[in-house]
């Protein structure tokens, strides 16, 4: 599964990098036309973390995730064959619920054959995930010296390539074992329980809303910090992709040491009092960044840089341990298809969110950044109410000890 992850992204890092100047330069869609594709098929794709999950706990995770994959290449390399609007808005979409599903399910399938090492699995993950990022990022800077258009179409087609690859790989990897699918016989009591209904607990989806708000960190590095250099007079315009640099790096080389802090689910909801720190100093830093020189900017620039990676660093390790926690396990996939909501809502609302702060002003990032702590802080005391209830405890085979 790293190997996959490996793959997975590097690929969708050759896409990234290129998307929108495929869609502009070769298929010829205006901006307009351009972000209203990635907006519908992103809202679009919402629907494969829940679905996608709800499903992996019917049928065998390993054969709906190759399904998956055969999936997203075939909506890759159907990119490669139009250029008429509606259809490129079908197969984008199509691609984007393929990636929210598959998504979920490589962290269901982590979460079943890791046990007790879930959160350092979920890290070393995370680091292997973004090398691929970088490789692939790199590999489409190269190829966008050259701009013709068929260097966009061998990127699309190697980023549909890496799906077929992570699907044969896939094949290789053994079934894990699933507490929401047992083989009944005649003589096995008829079950007299429904399974747990994600949709009906109430506490589980007030986790799910905080978590979309903690997820904002993504549209910082995204939008947030992009625009806000770009519209200031002081920080110099090549800072941006510098501070992407670093943030990447950091997460390489900081995420697997930072979670053993939150080895256990009390560990990890005991995190979430530094994240709102992190997110309150990486708020602030934006603030003061707009209020001295050229070297000032830069310091405060890249101290919010560091501050906000800090915080991803650690929600991830958070946002892994407690998603799982608070699910019952006879319905892990339909409880980790609804927590991939809000990372896929956040996609959504987070370049809103940013932008909102940005035409608020320097203040407006101070604002930003503690409404994500207050939630930090709301989320540890919630999260504690519901861990204490016995009817969201996790089997032993798949919660760490305390």
């Amino acid at each position: 599964m790293l190997w996959i992850a490996l793959v997975d992204r590097t690929g969708s890092g050759l896409w990234a990098a290129v998307s929108v100047l495929y869609f502009t330069y070769v298929t010829g869609l205006s901006v307009a036309q351009v972000g209203t594709l990635a907006a519908v098929s992103g809202a679009i794709g919402i629907a494969g973390a829940p679905l996608g999950g709800r499903i992996a706990d019917r049928l065998p995770l390993t054969r709906v995730l190759i399904f998956l994959q055969i999936l997203r290449a075939l909506a890759s390399l159907a990119l490669l064959t139009t250029d008429n609007y509606a259809l490129l808005l079908a197969f984008s979409a199509a691609g984007s619920f393929g990636d929210r599903a598959a998504n979920v399910l490589t962290k269901l399938y982590a979460t079943r054959v890791s046990g007790p090492d879930r959160v350092r699995y979920q890290a070393v993950t995370r680091t292997v995930a973004n090398a691929g990022w970088a490789l692939g990022g790199l590999t489409a800077a190269a190829a966008l010296t050259v701009g013709t258009t068929t260097a966009y179409q061998w990127l699309l087609t190697g980023d549909a390539l890496s799906f077929v690859a992570a699907a044969l790989l896939t094949v290789r990897c053994a079934e894990p074992p699933s507490p929401a699918r047992t083989i009944a016989t005649s003589k096995d009591p008829v079950p007299t329980t429904k399974p747990a209904n994600p949709w009906r607990d109430r506490g589980y989806l007030a986790y799910v809303a905080t978590e979309t708000v903690l997820f904002l960190d993504d549209a910082v590095f995204k939008v947030g910090l992009p625009l806000w250099i770009a519209h200031s007079d002081q920080a110099p315009h090549g800072l941006a992709p510098l501070l992407m640099v670093l943030n990447n790096v950091m997460v390489v080389a900081l995420q697997v040491p930072l979670a053993r802090f939150g080895a256990t689910t009390a560990a990890a909801r005991s995190l979430l009092l530094p994240l709102s720190a992190a997110f309150a100093l990486g708020g602030v830093a934006m603030t003061l960044s707009a209020t001295g020189g050229v070297i000032t900017t830069t310091l405060f620039l890249t101290t919010s840089a560091i501050a906000f990676t800090v915080a991803e660093m650690l929600h991830a390790t958070v946002s892994w341990e407690l998603s799982v926690a608070l699910a019952p396990g006879t319905a892990q996939g339909a409880y980790l298809g609804v927590h991939g909501l809000a990372q896929s809502v956040q996609r959504s609302i987070g370049p809103l969110a940013v932008t909102a702060a940005i035409a608020s002003g320097p203040f407006g990032w101070t604002v930003f950044g503690t409404t994500i702590a207050v939630t930090c802080v709301f989320q540890h005391r919630m999260v504690r109410d519901h861990l204490s209830r016995p009817a969201l405890s996790v089997p032993p085979v798949t919660v760490s000890e305390h």
